[in-house]
């Protein structure tokens, strides 16, 4: 069985792993069964009492020079290879030359009676080969743990973006870390909870976080919810991976406690794994914070509009000025600064990115460096202080969507300056291409859009639509026409190369068709703004020409 690593250590190399890269000609004289023993060091030593330098794990290097002289006889050796075993060495290598040429008997008989692993090492093989070997192996191992670390702090920094954060956080961490986990809040209820599957084994083996009303428990959360400052809570419980019980306390900025999240595991934690837990206890303290103490201005913002919308008309000038402070917190910005409406929707050709609402919210409150955003039917808005220059444009569409850019605005210019990008959004959805409201060229028909001008013209042209594809095309023409001249009989029946009857009469058929008078210049307007969502084969061809009678 491979002893675990030291609840003060990051990665560890056994002696039996360590052997292995070892050159063949180093011979284990007597095996005293620390194989699986994590060594802590290499230490050449040639005291006869190394041991009040020496740490627990190490192994012990020696040329022999303890046991000349008089120093070598059975009794001296064997109180040495016994304060040795004292001290928790887990083994002991001997090096041939300069002082012995063979490993002195005493030193083997004591060895074996003491049972401490005992190691030849060849004059070929210098002490300072073995201790750069094992630094080489030692910093290899660790690498590899870094590596895992960055990993698993990865998935758990991920998790919190999902749309169920805690739950997700601790499932994360129960994959890494065998313990169970409960997060709870400052009432001491559940929050989320999870269990490892690799605790022993089994989901059973590893235990489960106690159900409500668990008298321990409770205990433990009553200490760490009533406390206060930086502190973990221990104990122990009489259930299956419940043998170390340690409670975190999720704490505010200043010092509230926000929740708790307790862990239960058969064994203590490694640092690796408390390295882990570290971690999610941080993020929950962020999800905690941003939940109930966090940037207290949207939330104050939108309670205040929520509850009184007129303010922004007609609200004191005390109302306004407070409403502007909690604006420019919100968004980052001075009080005076220029804010912008985003609103922002996908490119028709972009693939939905399946992110969760939260981390779709989270991204643009990075982009635009702001807290207030909103996802909506569309794609989303934003309130940013940001210019949006040309690089976090591009930004943005590289992720696939497409940008209206309002013009600078403050707090009571909002709402129209809302409007005004509302009015271009369509014009973003036909083109492709993000526009800004301070360089757009405002038209009827740019800020009506084509569906919206499509169904118009359905609607108001429907009678002229339905004729016969000839019949259309020649009355479509004269309408045009005659719109285009101000409704003037001489001038269109000029433009149309008609005769201004002929142009008289079929207006007169038009009107009648579409049961609409067109001396209205309403009407005519409407007609107007229509005839630009048609298809325009009347335009293109010259209309057929009746004969004038």
């Amino acid at each position: 069985m491979t002893a675990e690593p030291e609840a003060g250590r990051l990665g560890f190399v056994t002696l039996d792993q360590f052997l292995a890269q070892l050159p063949p000609q180093l011979e284990v004289l007597h095996d005293g069964g620390s194989g699986d023993v994590p060594l802590r060091w290499v230490e050449p030593s040639e005291l006869e009492d190394p041991t009040p330098y020496l740490l627990d794990g190490e192994l012990i290097l020696t040329a022999g020079l303890p046991f000349q002289g008089a120093a070598g006889t059975a009794a001296r050796v064997s109180e040495y290879v016994r304060r040795l075993v004292s001290a928790k060495v887990a083994a002991l290598g001997f090096g041939i030359q300069p002082y012995f040429e063979a490993v002195p008997e005493a030193l083997v008989s004591a060895c074996r009676e003491h049972n401490l692993t005992l190691l030849l090492v060849p004059p070929s093989l210098p002490f300072a080969a073995i201790g750069l070997e094992f630094s080489r192996l030692l910093e290899s191992d660790n690498a590899r743990v870094f590596r895992q670390l960055a990993d698993a702090n990865r998935q758990l920094m991920r998790a919190v973006l999902s749309s169920r954060p805690e739950h997700e956080l601790l499932a994360t961490l129960v994959q890494r870390v065998p313990v169970w986990a409960a997060a709870y809040g400052a009432d001491g209820k559940v929050r989320a909870r999870a269990h490892s599957p690799n605790g022993g084994g089994t989901a059973q083996r590893a235990g489960s976080a106690p159900a409500a009303g668990h008298e321990g428990m409770a205990r433990l959360l009553e200490r760490l919810l009533a406390g206060s400052g930086p502190r973990l809570e221990m104990d122990s419980f009489n259930e299956p991976g419940s043998a170390v019980v340690v409670g975190h306390p999720l704490r505010s900025n200043r010092d509230a406690t926000l929740g708790a999240l307790v862990l239960g595991s058969g064994k203590p934690l490694t640092a690796a794994q408390n390295n882990m837990v570290s971690t999610a206890v941080g993020l929950l303290e962020l999800l905690a914070r941003q939940r109930t103490s966090g940037s207290l201005a949207p939330s104050q913002l939108a309670t205040s509009l929520l509850l009184n919308p007129d303010v922004l008309s007609s609200g004191a000038a005390r109302e306004l000025s407070g409403l502007k402070d909690l604006l420019a917190q919100a968004a980052g910005a001075g009080r005076t600064a220029s804010l912008r409406v985003i609103q922002g929707v996908r490119a028709a050709d972009s693939l939905e990115s399946g992110d969760s609402p939260v981390r779709e919210v989270l991204q643009w409150r990075r982009l635009f460096d702001t807290k207030l955003v909103a996802l909506t039917d569309y794609g989303f808005a934003a309130i940013t202080r940001l210019k949006v220059d040309e690089g976090l444009l591009a930004e943005v569409e590289r992720l696939g969507w497409r940008l209206v850019v309002g013009d600078p605005t403050e707090l009571t210019g909002l709402t129209a300056a809302a409007q005004r990008a509302t009015a271009l959004r369509s014009r973003v959805l036909a083109s492709g291409a993000s526009i800004r409201v301070e360089e757009a060229a405002w038209s009827v028909t740019g800020l009506l859009g084509p569906e919206a001008g499509a169904l118009l013209a359905e609607r108001v042209l429907q009678p002229l639509l339905s004729l016969p594809a000839e019949r259309r095309t020649a009355l479509m023409g004269v309408l045009r026409g005659w719109l285009a001249e101000n409704g003037s009989w001489d001038a269109s029946a000029k433009a149309l190369g008609l005769h201004r009857n002929s142009v008289r009469r079929q207006i007169g058929v038009i009107g009648e068709l579409l049961d609409a008078d067109l001396n209205s210049a309403q009407v005519r307007a409407e007609l107007w703004i229509a005839l630009q969502y048609t298809e325009t084969e009347g335009a293109a061809q010259e209309p057929q020409r009746p004969q004038a009678r």
